[in-house]
C-alpha cells in the first residue's frame, strides 16, 4: 500500500495518505475539503557505505545540474 502526499487546494494543508485503491476518497484532515492534490515525494534510500550518491554527477562545477546550464 503506497503513502501518498497531498496538499489541500482550499487551505493549503500538506497531509499524507495510505491509499488501498485509486477510488478512494481524498479528504483533508484540516479543513475536510475533498479538493487535494497529489504531490512529488522524496524518498530515501539506505546506501551500503559509499558517501556518494550514486547517480550523482562526480565531475565539474557543481550545482543542480552539474553546472553545465548556468542556473547560478
Amino acid at each position: 500500500m503506497p503513502i501518498y502526499e497531498y496538499i489541500c487546494d482550499e487551505c493549503n494543508e500538506r497531509f499524507e495518505k495510505i491509499v488501498i485503491n485509486k477510488q478512494q476518497e481524498i479528504t483533508c484532515p484540516k479543513c475536510a475539503s475533498k479538493k487535494a492534490t497529489i504531490q512529488l515525494s522524496v524518498f530515501a534510500t539506505v546506501g551500503s557505505g559509499s558517501s556518494t550518491p550514486s547517480g550523482s554527477f562526480s565531475g565539474g562545477g557543481g550545482g543542480c545540474c552539474g553546472g553545465g546550464c548556468s542556473c547560478h
